[in-house]
């Protein structure tokens, strides 16, 4: 028998002698080079703060709605009897609205306003806008309330953007790890070569796991955000149209209906 023929036949019995290549997760992760395991980890840290963001935001967000709800329930039934001391007090009590924050402190500068304007301190300037005051008061606590809401998302859209390119460059890393082993051990094969690639192309999946569901929880969140914003701006602008209003005979007669 030939010297190709015989190289040929011992080739086919170490194809044979070599056990079959494992493509399930665990072997995968036993074959994976430190680097790449510690990409890995790094996406699930990232993992786990997106998902902790997520939820927390969420419990925060149904709080607020369920807060703010019940305080605008509350208000038609104050302001009309001007207990304005009392509104302020239910925001106070309901302070995890966004409604209650931003109501409450406007209607509190309100009042403070007019006991202001009728009585006279040592260092009185004189007469001022009452209700260019409470303006005043509900656009900085609209733009705290508002930046409070926005808490974390800033960190969950850093997530969607760059999980894909962390699990990337531990597929480049894994990719070149074991093309050098090839070139080490001198074999190939299309067998040794996709074995590697799948082994890179894992980091690559974990970090589109994780970036899809952030990027999407981040457009409900923040469609949420700016729901609760509209909501923020609609009522400021009814309360104030009612502190202009207020006391006038019109008013008046409409509250007695």
């Amino acid at each position: 028998m030939s010297l190709p023929v015989l190289d040929a036949v011992h080739q086919l019995i170490l194809a044979q002698a070599q056990p079959a290549m494992s493509f399930d997760l665990v072997h995968m992760w036993g074959t994976m080079g430190p680097f790449a395991k510690g990409i890995a980890g790094v996406l699930f840290i990232m993992m786990v703060y997106a998902f902790g963001m997520v939820a927390e935001r969420m419990v925060t967000f149904s709080r607020a709605e369920s807060a703010s709800r019940l305080y605008a329930e509350q208000l038609k039934a104050l302001l009309p009897a001007g207990k304005f001391g009392e509104a302020a007090d239910l925001a106070q009590k309901l302070k995890r609205g966004h409604l209650c924050r931003v109501l409450g402190l406007a209607i509190s500068e309100y009042e403070h306003g007019l006991h202001a304007l009728s009585a006279k301190g040592p260092h009185d300037v004189g007469d001022f806008d009452v209700v260019a005051a409470v303006n005043r008061a509900v656009d900085r606590s609209s733009m705290r309330t508002v930046a409070d809401l926005r808490r974390g998302l800033g960190g969950l859209a850093t997530v969607g953007s760059t999980a894909p390119f962390v699990g990337l460059l531990g597929t480049v890393a894994g990719i070149i790890t074991a093309f050098q082993a090839m070139a080490a051990t001198g074999s190939g094969g299309l067998g040794s070569v996709s074995a590697g690639i799948a082994e890179a192309l894992v980091t690559t999946a974990f970090g589109l796991l994780v970036a899809i569901p952030a990027v999407m929880f981040f457009n409900y969140l923040t469609n949420r955000v700016e729901d609760m914003q509209v909501d923020i701006n609609d009522s400021a602008n009814e309360l104030m149209d009612f502190f202009m209003k207020e006391g006038r005979p019109e008013v008046a007669k409409a509250a007695n209906k």
